[in-house]
């Protein structure tokens, strides 16, 4: 259905909605009551939804309810209350459901209702609906309010809060209850990893940390839930976590902030619900903090997302796990109830700027204006602005075969985030395409080429898609810093600051790209070098989720010890992921250690990457060196160079774009597939943050060399990080299933004992804390490295000192005893730093 038809549609459903839907004369102000308190009114229960303890035997925080426990009382208080509805959203790689439940005044819990709510958000989110009508919506209708919690399954306590919240806007009669009731739509989503919930671990099954997901969608639980998210678009979202020590964090954020954050919303987040949380705080003398540690960054996030993609208040609380049970779900909702409250009590205000921000998005859209970076912390100070070249439209080229799935791809995950994708019907010529990674030019585009244009509501999520680069503002990084679809997928586009007026016609939904693989399988098995490490546990998950999921390869799992006992007989492809190298190399004991050289001579194939690169090397598969790197780079793809002759180079093309995080430095003079161009080649190009990055020029991203009748394939980085790098997926892809090189040579004498001494120089670290500082700043920061009680490793190159602090625990920032403290302890001692990277 064309999109204005689409228009048409919705006012008419919002007009013909009956009256009696309308909101009460309790909706018609922005305020609640007067003297209604939100959290000193006397809850009065109506006694329609059972307690907990009739229901599961025991109050909600007074110990962990389980991920049926949550499910049974969700949907309890849906049985019993007119108030609340409930459905599940999706279900688990181990089966189990991801309920939700939908909380409002009576008459909004019915068909009619429902579809009056979501008719009038997307009247709000479309630029072009007519003001009269945006205006009589954001005076009469109700903005939609998502809590959710325990997206890492280890952080409990916000479920349960959030099972407390329904309770009592499925049975309160008070004030403080109905004001909310009134005046919103609330969906509460209780858990978002049950599977890691029952599990107690951070990650999914799968290994994934799904609060890293977002814009990707690769796990079932958050496709569904952004499924629903764009059926019930958020002004406000809760993201309920838990962290190390007894404080309780909410928001303002720390720095950097992604520049093309809508600014209403960041005045919601600081200034609405951050203030009236910590006015509660204060009040009743609870511990809390804000502007430190977390930060609304990287694109992947679910308070980030919300925020780009919805222009939603998106909100990360964060209890401090060391604090009794009880206290932990008492805290967790109490920041629910004050920020529902909060949004209630200023619905017009919220939903008057819900509207601006997608009218405002539009006309920088149209006018090719990208949001600047700026920094709201100071003293920090923006590290790289935001070019002022304009951008109006990006474009992706579909004239390759071999790319058709990866373009498709991108697309289908732009439009059901709700972007308009069009398609050239006839060749159009621009006269500034800037091919990513290289300068404008006067490019005539194909027909067939998929034409995204930045004057739309979704303008922000459209350059946080399909940027060139993010402009990392700040030198701090508690995640990646390049997640540009077209990048990740290697696919062909560019954007344009012209004005264009191009033929072309709209693209429907684009279906999902079927899963499978070519060609005859052979039997595969996949190496875990520990059964502790998280960067095992997350690199084997995420490629357990691309065999199974994806390209439908059956594998077997192995351990050094299974390696020892003669397991390896049958398996053709050993897939060996990142992990703990050295631990791994003792584990395989001699035995070991000479079953996986002699199954390699004799015809097998080993494929390793990171850790488990640096085991082929210690093993003698390899003539490629490692060394450590000095460079800062925390997360960011390069441009790399492929050579066309190898198997490895099938539908991947000259170039690629590789994920580059802390990776070894990989040399080799012979069997370089893919490689580092020199950086004062045109071809180099970085998109995200690095400082030192040259010492990456020329170098091997990854080696194919023969051993005996064997085969070693060995990748400096991770291929498949998060399962999302699609472009040098396929170079796996192809190392699995592609047949050999031909002509390889064999290595020279000697070379593998070298590579082989120098990787056992490399040091071995599990998740570590990194703080670069210039040389001027060293005495200072190994004082306040000190003050916490760290020790670490320590280089110096180029005016720059590198500390490396070891995390054996392998805890992530929010846990880690210190890590979390150091950029402001690093602030509070006037060091500017080169960068900061947390675990």
């Amino acid at each position: 259905m064309p999109r204005m038809k689409i228009i048409q549609v919705l006012v008419a459903v919002s007009l013909a909605v009956p009256t009696a839907l309308a909101a009460p004369a309790a909706a018609q102000s922005p305020t609640a009551p007067a003297g209604c308190d939100p959290t000193q009114t006397e809850p009065v229960y109506r006694g329609k939804v059972p307690s907990p303890k009739q229901v599961l035997g025991f109050e909600l925080g007074e110990r962990q309810a389980t991920a049926a426990e949550s499910d049974r009382y969700l949907e309890t208080v849906a049985a019993k209350s007119e108030r609340v509805i409930s459905g599940t959203l999706a279900r688990t790689a181990q089966g189990r459901p991801l309920k939700y439940a939908i909380a409002g005044r009576p008459e909004l819990m019915s068909k009619a209702g429902l579809a009056k709510v979501r008719a009038e958000a997307a009247l709000l989110r479309d630029p072009r609906t007519p003001d009269a009508l945006a205006k009589r919506i954001t005076e009469r209708g109700v903005p939609i309010l998502w809590v959710s919690g325990n997206v890492h399954g280890n952080e409990p306590s916000g479920t349960d809060a959030a099972l407390k919240v329904l309770r009592d806007l499925g049975d309160r009669s008070d004030c403080a209850a109905t004001s909310i009731l009134d005046n919103a739509l609330v969906i509460v989503l209780p858990t978002q990893n049950p599977d890691g919930r029952e599990a107690n671990t951070r990650q999914n099954a799968y290994g994934f940390d799904m609060n890293r997901d977002w814009f990707a969608r690769t796990q079932p639980e958050t496709d569904g839930k952004l499924a629903m998210l764009n059926e019930y678009p958020p002004a406000l979202y809760i993201d309920a976590h838990e962290m190390g020590g007894t404080s309780y964090f909410f928001p303002p954020n720390a720095d950097p902030i992604y520049h093309e954050t809508p600014e209403q919303a960041i005045g919601w987040i600081n200034d609405l619900y951050g203030a009236a949380m910590a006015a509660e705080f204060t009040r009743q003398g609870i511990d809390y903090f804000n502007r430190d540690v977390y930060d609304l960054f990287y694109q992947g996030y679910g308070d980030t997302v919300p925020t780009s993609a919805f222009h939603a208040a998106g909100m990360t609380f964060e209890k401090g796990g060391e604090s009794p049970y009880p206290d932990r779900v008492k805290e967790q909702y109490l920041t629910q109830w004050v920020t529902l409250s909060a949004a209630t009590r200023n619905r017009h205000q919220i939903l008057s700027q819900w509207r601006q921000m997608t009218v405002d998005a539009y006309a920088q859209g149209k006018a090719g204006k990208l949001e600047p970076n700026q920094i709201y912390n100071p003293p920090n100070q923006v590290d790289r602005p935001v070019p002022d070249r304009p951008v109006r439209n990006y474009f992706l080229r579909d004239d390759d075969p071999a790319k058709r799935d990866e373009v498709r791809t991108v697309v289908r995950r732009l439009q059901r985030m709700g972007v308009d994708v069009k398609k050239l019907v006839r060749p159009l010529q621009v006269p500034d395409f800037k091919t990513y990674g290289h300068p404008e030019a006067k490019t005539t585009l194909p027909s067939g080429t998929y034409w995204i244009s930045m004057a739309q509501g979704q303008k922000h999520w459209i350059q946080a898609m399909l940027n060139e680069d993010s402009y990392t503002p700040f030198p701090y990084f508690y995640d990646v810093t390049a997640w540009s679809l077209p990048l990740l997928g290697n696919v062909s586009g560019g954007s344009s600051g012209a004005v264009l007026k191009p033929q072309a016609a709209p693209v429907g939904t684009l279906p999902a790209p079927r899963p499978g693989h070519d060609g005859t399988a052979p039997k595969i098995g996949i190496l875990q070098l520990s059964a502790t490490s998280s960067a095992t546990r997350q690199s084997a998950g995420w490629l357990r989720h691309r065999l199974d999921r994806d390209w439908k390869l059956p594998f077997t799992l192995l351990t050094p010890a299974d390696v020892a006992a003669g397991k390896l007989k049958g398996v053709e492809v050993l897939l060996t992921p990142d992990g703990p190298s050295k631990p791994a190399y003792d584990a395989l004991g001699d035995t070991g250690r000479a079953a996986l050289q002699q199954w390699t001579r004799d015809g097998g194939r080993y494929v390793g990457w990171q850790g488990g690169t640096e085991l082929a090397a210690l093993l003698g598969l390899t003539t490629a060196t490692l060394t450590e790197p000095t460079s800062d780079i925390p997360g960011t793809l390069f441009r790399v160079k492929v050579d066309k002759t190898s198997p490895l180079a099938d539908d991947v093309g000259a170039t690629a774009w590789n994920f580059t995080s802390y990776d070894p430095v990989m040399k080799a003079s012979s069997g370089v597939v893919v490689s580092y161009p020199k950086t004062d080649s045109p071809d180099w190009f970085v998109s995200g943050f690095e400082e030192g990055a040259s010492e990456l020029g020329g170098t091997a991203a990854v080696v194919d060399q023969p051993v005996g009748a064997g085969r070693s394939v060995l990748f400096a980085a991770e291929p498949n990080f998060r399962a999302f790098t699609d472009g040098t997926a396929t170079l796996l892809y192809n190392a699995i299933l592609g047949p050999d090189p031909a002509g390889a040579q064999a290595p020279q004498a000697g070379a593998t004992a070298k590579a082989a001494e120098q990787a056992a120089a490399l040091p071995s670290y599990e998740s570590p804390i990194r703080v670069s500082v210039k040389a001027a700043d060293a005495v200072r920061a190994s004082s306040v490295l000190r003050s916490v009680g760290a020790q670490w490793a320590e280089r110096r190159s180029g005016g720059v000192v590198h500390y490396v602090i070891d995390n054996p625990r392998g805890l992530p920032t929010d846990h880690h005893p210190f890590a979390g403290r150091l950029p402001s302890l690093i602030k509070k001692a006037g060091i500017v730093p080169v960068a900061v990277t947390l675990p």
